[in-house]
């Protein structure tokens, strides 16, 4: 039979509640009484029984994940980030997947209102900013990504205007005059192509280039072969580019291919910069330049905008537009004695 807080609180000669602030951590205790209560709850076996605690305070222990995609790389190793964090606030992560679709989104969004979890991370790519903010509203939502819900939903996010701007000075940096952009995606509503388009926009304009809208490709999606279909095109132009910024490392990997099959000496005849960090990037020939975000802790903030939601509802506190840091990791595909470019980076 399992112990129970009574049981503890007898052998350690404290108060129940006393016990019940250490196991849960909501009121100070005196470091020499937390001690001791947590050696007779080590020594008794103690395990807090979380579905009583979450239905005495009206909660699931449940959280909602909803991501575009389970078998993209970044939002793979993003999922287990966000799973390992949660389970050291002892919660369970039930995640979906919307493939980018707006209904999918839409479906998520509004099955919140039956209370199945206690709130939701999401990453919307279809539906509009205006669309999201009006849904969510009966859960705590936390935006993944860079659009946003002014009012109503937390975000957390990389600043992809900055990123991309020191992606393509770097590729300035190097001596490259023709970038091309891949990644471009009008279809879609989450802003996150159209900023790493302004900051290639902006970083052109600073060195007195302007921006050749024959050198940015939209795709249909972020994948390998979306990345050689558009690195095909661009190669099939007379004024073929020296360096391609590419808006995610699977489009970068999949215009690499396309470039080795062509007989292209990377970097010496085109250079190449990704974005997302992901580990194939690092396994590619030669080595992937890319942009790295520290995922590690946009999962943690993203957690910790959400218990905060969670467990102080009444709280009259604005939504957080949470900015998380990134590097550009500089490797062979990019690495050229001219220089690497931007203070940004780290050589690897």
């Amino acid at each position: 039979m399992s112990s129970r807080l009574k049981d503890v609180a007898a052998r350690a000669g404290v108060s129940i509640r006393t016990v019940s602030n250490v196991v849960s951590g909501s009121a100070p205790v005196a470091e020499q009484t937390r001690a001791r209560v947590q050696a007779v709850l080590d020594e008794l076996g103690y395990r807090p029984n979380l579905a009583a605690r979450n239905l005495r305070a009206g909660r699931t222990g449940l959280i909602g994940l909803a991501i575009p995609e389970l078998h993209s790389p970044y939002f793979g190793e993003l999922a287990g980030l966000i799973v390992a964090a949660a389970q050291q606030r002892s919660w369970t992560v039930v995640i979906d997947q919307t493939f980018g679709d707006a209904e999918a989104e839409r479906r998520l969004l509004e099955g919140t209102g039956g209370r199945l979890v206690d709130g939701l991370i999401t990453s919307p790519w279809a539906l509009r900013t205006e669309e999201v903010t009006a849904r969510a509203r009966h859960v705590p939502v936390v935006l993944l990504g860079e659009q946003r819900a002014e009012g109503l939903a937390d975000r957390v996010a990389v600043d992809s205007v900055l990123a991309a701007d020191e992606a393509t000075t770097h590729l300035l940096g190097i001596g490259r005059k023709r970038i091309a952009a891949i990644g471009v995606q009008p279809h879609l509503h989450n802003e996150t192509a159209r900023q790493r388009l302004e900051g290639y926009h902006r970083a052109l304009r600073r060195a007195g280039l302007s921006p050749d809208p024959a050198l940015e490709r939209p795709v249909a999606e972020l994948h390998r072969e979306d990345g050689a279909e558009a690195m095909t095109s661009l190669l099939e132009r007379d004024a073929r580019p020296d360096a391609v910024f590419a808006f995610s490392d699977e489009l970068a990997l999949g215009a690499m291919h396309v470039a080795h099959e062509r007989g292209l000496h990377i970097p010496e005849d085109l250079a190449f910069v990704g974005f997302d960090g992901i580990e194939d990037a690092r396994y590619a020939y030669p080595p992937l330049t890319t942009v790295v975000p520290d995922k590690k802790q946009i999962a943690e903030r993203a957690l910790q905008c959400l218990a905060d939601r969670i467990y102080s509802p009444a709280a009259a506190v604005p939504p957080l537009d949470v900015v998380i840091p990134h590097q550009l990791d500089v490797r062979g595909s990019s690495r050229c004695a001219a220089g690497s470019g931007g203070s940004a980076a780290r050589i690897s």
